[in-house]
């Protein structure tokens, strides 16, 4: 049966998942959700995801999983041999645990403020609906607190967790790839090192490849 992953190619957490499986050159099978059509809230999906959300994984006969943070950590450990990028260090208990840490940032401090930025100026005239720029605004001033923080972060280290790539970058190129074609991109572009890192990341390769189909529009 292989690997399978649901999804739709623009969603950022179905990127999150294509792009672990692009830098671990896993071998699978992309099969689109229609979630104009309300595929995704169908019994036939709902059964691999009761929650009727993408990204869906399964991985043969006997796995299923879902939401994408899950999804690319479960790739870069099983498939942690294909490469020489090691996206969890798992060898070393302290760089391993630091990945975690800014994984967690990532998830609970950073998407939080950026994913609403990206929607009100994306997906809510897609919808039909008026940007909310108050709630730009809102999170544009707590998105620059964040990036204060990683400016100051990667003042010491290259990347996120250290001196290596890991699952910690990879987890911020969906949204921030949104972001950076917004009129707000200098929150960005004016830290050095943040910059210098999203420059970085956004070069590489599986980066490359997913947002080749990342397009909300014309952006």
């Amino acid at each position: 049966m292989g690997v399978k992953l649901y999804g739709l190619p623009m969603s950022t957490c179905t990127a999150r998942a294509l792009i672990c499986l692009e830098e671990k050159q896993v071998d699978y099978e992309f099969l689109h959700v229609n979630l104009f059509t309300a595929q995704h809230k169908q019994p036939s999906f709902l059964s691999k995801n009761p929650f009727g959300q993408i990204p869906v994984l399964e991985d043969g006969d006997d796995l299923t999983i879902f939401e994408s943070r899950a999804i690319s950590t479960y790739i870069a450990e099983k498939y942690k041999n294909n490469n020489t990028t090691d996206l969890l260090r798992q060898g070393v208990l302290k760089e391993a645990t630091l990945v975690k840490v800014w994984m967690e940032v990532e998830a609970q401090r950073y998407e939080p403020v950026i994913r609403p930025i990206t929607y009100q100026h994306f997906v809510a005239p897609l919808s039909g609906k008026t940007s909310d720029q108050s709630i730009i605004d809102q999170n544009l001033e707590k998105l620059g607190k964040v990036l204060d923080v990683y400016e100051d972060k990667l003042s010491c280290t290259k990347y996120l967790a250290g001196d290596y790539y890991t699952l910690a970058d990879l987890h911020h190129f969906p949204c921030t790839h949104y972001f950076m074609k917004t009129p707000y991109a200098s929150l960005i572009n004016s830290r050095p090192r943040v910059k210098a890192w999203w420059e970085d990341i956004s070069s590489r390769p599986a980066f490359k490849k997913v947002a080749e189909n990342m397009k909300y529009g014309k952006n």
